[in-house]
């Protein structure tokens, strides 16, 4: 029956207790939405209240009263609470850490919590069992009833309540959608209370979850709880390619991470010259064409140039000539004599994302060219002579 039992709980990932010191560190391995005990194996204080977070399928959690007293542990299955009836679900977070949890999601602690009956009896795990396999079935169902509706909506994912008398249907539509007639003919069809939900395309990538291109899990998945809109800007200010392709994650929008790293970005500009300014010099006029931020490079292009070169200059050297072209000087060349800046670099030579860090030696310190060995010098010459047969016997035969 235990190993039945994890079987039917892999969805959720979480292993069921096992005599483990370490076993309440996390709350699952390579969960979603995971959460860190940082209080692991700590002094524990008596708490103000008995609260657990349970939780559900994929990326559905919620915390419950454990009004009972009962010693519950990280994996354990339990029964709460639900509306109407009971659900089933899996702990997986107890302790003070429960505390933190709730300032972070702005839940106050004097609020009523729903309640955790009992561990879940074997009779309750086998009706959870059923619901489980019923759930993927009622999708393909609800999106053909949906479809013969007529409404622009796609049921993406169905939950079961733990005691078969309810389901949560999770839908995505661009514009707001009269679903009342689809309520009565799901009721009816599967016999349960249906609860409709509508999540966005980025809440579906995380309940789906899957591998970024960065090749880790889904931040939204994994992590993410509160999704901040994202823009173009973001990738402007960290020199990307504005390919939609690339920037795009699998819910088809900008990926969340563009605004991981752009405060930093933001930072490190500040103090970066104007780059819509064209500097002048007795080479020619020269415009921006791109940054690295970090290193402080500023990439330079002289325009109606016939070298096709780009220049790397330091922002100083850039604020120095702009200076010098407000005073009305032109500088003979955009590097200085001793500058230390990057050498010049040919644009259809410069390739993102594969350049060598071989350093070209100077002329006189290039290793020389290997005499050839007496085969190979054969091996040319009769090679040679049997191209000049070649070629005479063509011209006798003509």
């Amino acid at each position: 029956m235990e190993d039945e039992i994890r079987k039917d709980t892999s969805r959720y990932e979480i292993p069921l207790p096992e005599e483990s010191p370490n076993r309440e560190r996390i709350t699952g391995d390579f969960d979603k939405l995971n959460v860190y005990n940082w209080f692991y194996k700590k002094p524990s204080q008596p708490l103000v209240k008995d609260i657990v977070e349970v939780k559900f399928k994929n990326t559905r959690k919620g915390f419950y009263h454990n009004v009972n007293g009962l010693k519950l542990n990280i994996g354990d299955i339990v029964a709460v609470e639900g509306n109407p009836g009971h659900d089933i679900g899996v702990v997986s977070l107890v302790g003070e850490t429960i505390f933190e949890q709730l300032k972070c999601h702005k839940i106050p602690l004097n609020s009523e919590f729903k309640k955790v009956f009992r561990k879940a009896k074997p009779a309750d795990i086998e009706k959870w069992r059923e619901a489980i396999a019923l759930e993927h079935e009622t999708m393909l169902e609800s999106r053909k009833i949906a479809r013969n509706l007529g409404l622009d909506m796609k049921i993406g994912d169905v939950e079961y309540q733990g005691d078969k008398t309810k389901a949560i249907f999770y839908y995505i539509a661009d514009q707001r959608v009269d679903f009342r007639q689809l309520i009565k003919v799901l009721a009816d069809r599967f016999k349960i209370r249906v609860e409709m939900r509508q999540i966005g395309a980025r809440q579906e990538a995380g309940r789906i979850g899957g591998i970024g291109s960065c090749g880790r899990e889904l931040c939204c998945s994994t992590w993410i709880n509160n999704f901040v809109s994202v823009a173009t800007v973001s990738a402007r200010y960290q020199e990307l390619s504005l390919n939609p392709q690339k920037l795009a994650g699998q819910c088809s929008k900008l990926k969340c991470c563009l605004n991981f790293e752009i405060d930093s970005y933001i930072d490190a500009r500040k103090d970066l010259p104007s780059t819509e300014i064209v500097i002048k010099t007795k080479e020619g006029e020269a415009v921006h064409q791109k940054t690295d931020v970090y290193k402080r490079l500023l990439w330079y292009s002289i325009q109606d140039s016939t070298k096709n070169q780009l220049v790397a200059l330091s922002p100083e050297r850039v604020k120095q000539i702009i200076e010098l072209n407000q005073k009305g000087i032109i500088p003979d060349k955009l590097q200085e004599k001793d500058s230390t800046a990057a050498p010049k670099m040919q644009n259809n030579d410069y390739v993102y994302g594969n350049q060598s860090n071989d350093i070209p030696l100077p002329q006189e310190n290039q290793p020389k060219a290997q005499p050839q060995s007496k085969f190979h010098r054969n091996h040319k010459n009769h090679s040679r002579n049997n191209n000049k047969k070649g070629n005479d016997g063509s011209k006798n035969s003509k």
